[in-house]
């Protein structure tokens, strides 16, 4: 197959595949990546190029699958499909997120905004759009787990960080407000991570992109407004009237500081 050939995957997508000369190497604990959608020939296609990527992929069809094998605690990505039998891609992730932080990359149609916003809404961490380029989709994977291996690599069990009464333990990835522990996804604990690091001060929309989705920032973007949504319901006003969160619009986000 030429480098430039379309493999066509009727009705569904045409995914684009790209003859690999060289393979970049991948960090060994992050490598575990779980595929589910029902498009066999697509999932078979994936895996034989995540494989060739040094990552080590499985593969499921349905919805429900999806959930169970996302609780077994053997993978550290899902990719995840919106269309699929039984349950589909939202209400599988709605019931794995009961369970598991599992980092989870949503595969959306091309050009719909709506499952977009839902899948980030429901706490997926990226989103890649059909038909996509095998490579986009790679990037996407390790730009998620490089976060998450440079946290875990930096940060012993006692680091942590306070502004008022939130708490971030960096080591065990692990939120608090107050003594009640809050579940935040890997891309928004990275976020609170930030903007806590920066408490009182703006952080840009376009680093927040670059930090924690692994991506410079693209016009009409709202990934970073879903996951700042999410963030602001999970922890709640610091007292009434008193929000943690500031918009500075046009410009980014700033972390209140209320205790002195």
């Amino acid at each position: 197959m030429r480098s430039d050939d379309y493999v066509k995957l009727e009705p569904k997508m045409a995914i684009k595949v790209q003859a690999k000369s060289t393979l970049e190497s991948n960090n060994q604990n992050m490598n575990n990546i779980l595929i589910a959608d029902d498009d066999v020939e697509l999932c078979q296609l994936l895996k034989d190029y995540l494989s060739q990527e040094g990552f080590n992929v499985y593969l499921v069809h349905t919805g429900q699958a999806a959930i169970e094998r996302a609780r077994s605690g053997q993978h550290d990505l899902l990719i995840l499909d919106v269309m699929m039998p039984e349950k589909n891609g939202f209400e599988a992730l709605a019931e794995i997120r009961q369970k598991t932080q599992l980092p989870v990359i949503m595969l959306t149609a091309r050009g719909d905004k709506v499952d977009r916003i839902v899948g980030l809404e429901m706490g997926a961490d990226d989103y890649v759009a059909k038909p996509c380029d095998p490579r986009e989709l790679v990037a996407r994977i390790r730009a998620v787990t490089r976060r998450l291996t440079q946290v875990q690599s930096n940060h012993t069990a006692s680091d942590f960080i306070q502004v008022d009464d939130v708490s971030l333990d960096l080591g065990n990835r692990q939120v608090k407000v107050g003594e009640i522990e809050i579940e935040l996804t890997s891309t928004e604990f990275d976020l609170l991570k930030l903007l806590l690091e920066n408490a009182g001060s703006l952080v840009s929309r376009e680093k927040i992109s670059e930090v924690c989705l692994g991506k410079k920032l693209q016009p009409f973007d709202r990934s970073i407004d879903m996951h700042l949504s999410n963030v602001r319901k999970k922890l709640g006003v610091f007292e009434l009237d008193k929000e943690r969160i500031k918009t500075i619009r046009g410009n980014g986000y700033q972390y209140l500081v209320w205790s002195h």
